[in-house]
């Protein structure tokens, strides 16, 4: 069943074709009828002239086009394409011979002076069929454009949801993975009902926040995500004791620079988790510039070679997040030794 809809739509579209087929008639008419005192002769060779021009049309549109130009079977196109100007050409013939017959009595002299001639009559045809498939291919042209805009839209909008589903999984597992190592650590506090649990609480407290709150964010302002290392690093300060040398520097930091959330915390606890005391230290030593174009992190921590070769689901994790963000805006070195794990991150804000 047609809707009504496709109903009005359906006669919309024959008026037009019968405005359009009306208008060329009065062009053949007019054309034609130069040099002629007769316009009923005109006419009539007119009406006889259109159904050659309007079938003729009609399969180029139709058919021809659509089949066979636009399906790329350019051999059946061009084989039928000249069985159709072979017949029209016949038939134009004919229009010829009756403007001589019917309309003059055959008297080639009370022909109309342009129906004598073959070849403008021809050309006035197919300027016709030339000029409305011009107007198809345009129009096909512009369907296609459209629908493949249409599917690379929605590839698009695929791509764009398969990659929040995989930042978000990525951020999910770093959710358990900080709160044991850090509620780990408070335990061991708590044991000990040492005087720092309160303050280790409450910078906890502002971790957490920022980790449940922030995390699902796209960006966050670099300050912020360095205030939440340096909260972590005195947690950890708390932990070691007198073990942990570490030296943290944050200069020329631009305050409207931003940073994916909790993009540099996981290289930060990496270094904690994975870090070898040696000489009774664990030595630490973080950096942290920005510019307009970058933001400049390295951090380097003695370890031993069996350690390093285990990163953790940090560095793994840190990795995937990396090129599903700042793909081919980042550049990430990973120097393992057997006395030193160094970590340089450069990131293009841009």
């Amino acid at each position: 069943m047609f809707s009504r809809k496709d109903i009005l739509n359906k006669i919309g579209q024959i008026t037009l074709h019968i405005i359009f087929w009306c208008a060329v008639l009065l062009f053949f008419t007019y054309f034609f009828g130069v040099g002629s005192k007769n316009y009923k002769d005109t006419l009539t060779f007119a009406l006889f002239l259109m159904p050659i021009t309007i079938a003729t049309t009609y399969i180029s549109i139709y058919k021809l086009i659509p089949e066979y130009l636009i399906s790329k079977q350019y051999f059946r196109f061009c084989l039928y394409s000249l069985y159709t100007i072979i017949i029209s050409g016949y038939l134009i013939m004919v229009s010829v011979f009756f403007s001589l017959i019917y309309l003059s009595n055959f008297s080639y002299a009370d022909m109309n002076p342009l129906t004598r001639n073959i070849i403008l009559i021809t050309t006035a045809v197919y300027i016709v069929v030339v000029l409305v498939s011009a107007f198809k291919l345009l129009k096909l042209h512009l369907k296609h454009a459209e629908k493949t805009k249409i599917l690379e839209t929605r590839i698009l909008d695929g791509q764009l949801q398969l990659k929040e589903q995989e930042l978000h999984y990525l951020k999910m597992q770093i959710h358990p993975h900080f709160l044991f190592n850090t509620l780990n650590t408070m335990y061991g506090f708590a044991l000990k009902k040492a005087d720092e649990t309160p303050e280790m609480i409450l910078k906890l407290s502002n971790l957490l926040d920022y980790l449940l709150y922030q995390v699902d964010k796209p960006f966050v302002l670099l300050v912020d995500e360095i205030n939440h290392i340096k909260d972590y690093i005195d947690l950890e300060k708390m932990r070691f004791n007198n073990t942990l040398d570490i030296s943290f520097t944050s200069e020329d930091i631009n305050e409207t620079t931003q940073v994916a959330p909790m993009l540099l915390l996981p290289f930060i606890e990496n270094s904690f988790k994975h870090g070898s005391i040696k000489n009774g230290v664990l030595k630490i030593k973080i950096d942290v510039s920005s510019t307009k174009e970058n933001i400049l992190f390295s951090i380097v921590n003695t370890s031993s070679f069996s350690e390093t070769s285990n990163e953790g689901i940090g560095l793994q994790n840190i990795k995937k997040r990396l090129d599903l963000l700042y793909k081919n805006k980042y550049d990430l070195k990973i120097d393992a030794s057997e006395n030193l794990f160094k970590v340089d991150l450069k990131l293009n804000n841009n």
